[in-house]
């Protein structure tokens, strides 16, 4: 095995996915994620902290977008409308990713540890947008409000996205999914 392979990081990435689909997550071990791809333990090491990892190495960059969208909105945007432009911002992000996010969360459903982690991620991307929020003048309760509400879109908007039977795009399931909040909070 030389030692540089071309494009490790998505080798190791999609033999961690096809063995977590075949064996289980839990029983997956690193050594067995490297050889899958010909690559070394030490190889994973490079790209990922730990075989969790493989499933949610994103979330960093997913936060920057989010807040960063909040933060570049408008400044007469409400607080609903300054994370609706952030979770519109993520749309293209996770297109791109179509094939790999249905396989990740059936993978993640079938593992409490990693279903923990999908939870702490949610949480601290609530927090993460709260802030931002914060930083733009919005008060609190509204500030963290706000924030959870955002995030409760945003995982009823994937959980219908990673439907097999449906081909829309994700920014358009997030935009319907924040009219039924509206719809649902409306004066009748």
């Amino acid at each position: 095995m030389g030692r540089w392979q071309p494009d490790s990081r998505s080798r190791l990435e999609q033999a961690a996915m096809d063995l977590y689909s075949e064996r289980g997550y839990e029983v997956t071990t690193v050594a067995q994620i490297a050889e899958r791809a010909g690559l070394t333990e030490r190889t994973f090491f490079r790209h990922f902290g730990d075989k969790r990892e493989v499933l949610f190495s994103g979330a960093a960059a997913l936060q920057d977008l989010l807040v960063t969208a909040v933060a570049d909105a408008p400044i007469s945007a409400t607080p609903l409308e300054a994370v609706t432009a952030a979770l519109e911002a993520v749309g293209p992000m996770f297109d791109q990713r179509r094939e790999f996010a249905p396989k990740r969360q059936a993978i993640i459903m079938a593992s409490v540890e990693l279903q923990e982690r999908e939870l702490i991620k949610l949480a601290s991307l609530s927090t993460a947008l709260a802030d931002a929020l914060r930083s733009r003048g919005v008060p609190d309760p509204a500030a963290g409000l706000t924030g959870e509400v955002a995030i409760t879109v945003f995982k009823v908007g994937f959980e219908r996205w990673i439907e097999e039977d449906n081909h829309r795009d994700f920014t358009q399931l997030l935009r319907e999914t924040l009219d039924q909040l509206r719809a649902v909070t409306a004066p009748s």
